[in-house]
Order: structure tokens, then C-alpha cells, then sequence
């Protein structure tokens, strides 16, 4: 359902939409209300493609669906510039943003992705239409986000699957969840039971980026303990997600290619900075 034909069905079936052009579709009265800086995205934007934590994450992400395949499209909710959808796609699997960001969502077409611009909540999707839905680095900018994982449960058919990836562990709490509007950050067990609270049944969670967490907590925790803070925030995520050269990274590549390993093998890795729970509609 990657093509801009089955997009115009989908929307077609959903009032409010208006199409703009070919594969990209648009709620024009839409109330953005999702919490993250204006700038975000098109900082990410020039990044993405060369960020070891977006490609690694990408890699996650696929290889959890190939595990628990969903039965048609993902829609990516709250898809930013579309880097995921992007991934999954490559991976073989059908995948259509949904992102209120005019700027996010405008990436995401020039990378020719099937495109709604549009707050999923502002959407009047219908009861049981969905195959999976997906909210990766997504849920936290949400204040209600057991709300808005009810939103989802409803439009999803009887089996459909969820795939939620969130960062973890309140002690790495830091300046940058305030500066990235995070109202809070997981764990496996308590993604899970707010999944279960929306009528979503847990099916699998691992966690990942487990090389980060005493990173995190060295460079952000502790300084934002002692009242300090990045201010350069472009500067900042440029130097956090360059890929790193010499040892540092080998080390690097060989503890996420362990890691990737575990995950893909369909075991839990333990431990890990961000954290993803596959869900499936309970009825």
C-alpha cells in the first residue's frame, strides 16, 4: 500500500482530507498539538542518513516487524521526516507517514513516502480499518499517552499490530527531554501495561542502545543534575550522531551487531537506552 493509489483509498475513506498532489494528502484545519521543538526535524533532516542512532535504530525497528509481520500497510504515526517509514520499506514492508509538521511531512514526499500531513488525533479514521500502526520516538512528546494509544487500538482491525519505540529509564531524565518536549520516558514493563490499559496486548519488548545508557547519563544526566546544558542544540545533535571513527567505533559497530543479533533472533535484550513493545488489538 506504498503507492499513491492505495493512499487515495485510504484517504478517501477518512473525512477532512484534501489531496495536495500525488502521494500527498493534507488536513488543513489540523490542531498540532504533539510536543517537540519547531527546529527538530529539519535539524534531523540533514543528519538521518548518516546517524549511527537513526541506522541502527532503523535496523531495530525491521527486524522486530519481520518477526511480527503486520498483515498490510504501517501507518507512521507521527513519521517526522519519514526515515523510518523509509527503512521499512526498504525492508520489504508497506509504510504510510502521518506527520502534522508541514516541514517533516514535505521531507518525507521529497523521499517519495505516501504522505498525510495531519495529527492523527484530528483524524476521523474509521473503527477496525488499520492493519498496524507504528509511533517510534513518538509516544513521549504526548501528554495523554494512554489516549493516544486508545486512538490507535480503535482504528486498528481485530489482530492488528502496534509497534511502539520509546526511550527508557527515568534516571537518564536530562535538558534534552525538556529541550525534545518528552513528558516522560519507559520502561519495557511500563510500556506494556499502558498498552494493555488501551487494549492492546503486549506480544514482545526488547530494549536497545544499551552502549548509550552510561553515555547518556555521563553527558546529559549529570550536568543537567548540576544545572548545566547544551546550548547549541544543531551543533549538539550533529557531534551525538555522527558516526564514529577509529576504535571508538568498531567498538561501536561490534556492540550493536551483537546486539542486532540478539534482537533479531527474537530474544530481549536487557538493557538499553530505548526500548520497543510490538502490541496486537485484543478485539
Amino acid at each position: 500500500m506504498s503507492n499513491a493509489s492505495d493512499l487515495d483509498d485510504l484517504c478517501g475513506s477518512i473525512a477532512g482530507l484534501t489531496k495536495l498532489e500525488n502521494g500527498y494528502w493534507a488536513h488543513l484545519k489540523q490542531d498540532e498539538t504533539i510536543s517537540y521543538p519547531d527546529k527538530g526535524l529539519n535539524i534531523l533532516a540533514d543528519i538521518e542518513a548518516r546517524s549511527f542512532w537513526f541506522n541502527h535504530r532503523n535496523a531495530v525497528i525491521s527486524a522486530v516487524v519481520r518477526q511480527y509481520p503486520p498483515s498490510g500497510p504501517i501507518i507512521d504515526i507521527g513519521g517526522g521526516n519519514g526515515f523510518v517509514s523509509q527503512g521499512l520499506i526498504q525492508a520489504g514492508f508497506d509504510a504510510i507517514v502521518i506527520e502534522p509538521s508541514p516541514a517533516g511531512a514535505t521531507v518525507a514526499k521529497h523521499r517519495g513516502l505516501p504522505v498525510i500531513r495531519a495529527a492523527f488525533q484530528d483524524l476521523q479514521v474509521p473503527d477496525g480499518s488499520l492493519d498496524a500502526g507504528g509511533m517510534f520516538d513518538v509516544l513521549e512528546h504526548i501528554e495523554d499517552d494512554e489516549g493516544a494509544l486508545r486512538r490507535v487500538s480503535r482504528a486498528l482491525k481485530p489482530g492488528g499490530l502496534t509497534y511502539i519505540a520509546v526511550p527508557t529509564y527515568n534516571f537518564l531524565w536530562s535538558y534534552q527531554d525538556v529541550y525534545s518536549g518528552h513528558y516522560r520516558r519507559y520502561t519495557v514493563s511500563g510500556l506494556s501495561a499502558t498498552m494493555r490499559r488501551a487494549e492492546l496486548e503486549p506480544l514482545h519488548g526488547t530494549y536497545f542502545f544499551s552502549v548509550l545508557v552510561p553515555v547518556i547519563f555521563l553527558l546529559r544526566t549529570i550536568p543537567s543534575l548540576m544545572g548545566l546544558k547544551a546550548i547549541d542544540q544543531a551543533a549538539k545533535a550533529e557531534a551525538d550522531h555522527t558516526a564514529k571513527k577509529g576504535t571508538a567505533g568498531q567498538v561501536l559497530k561490534r556492540i550493536f551487531d551483537r546486539e542486532l543479533r540478539t534482537i533479531s533472533a527474537g530474544r530481549m535484550a536487557h538493557f538499553g537506552s530505548s526500548c520497543i513493545v510490538v502490541g496486537r488489538k485484543v478485539r
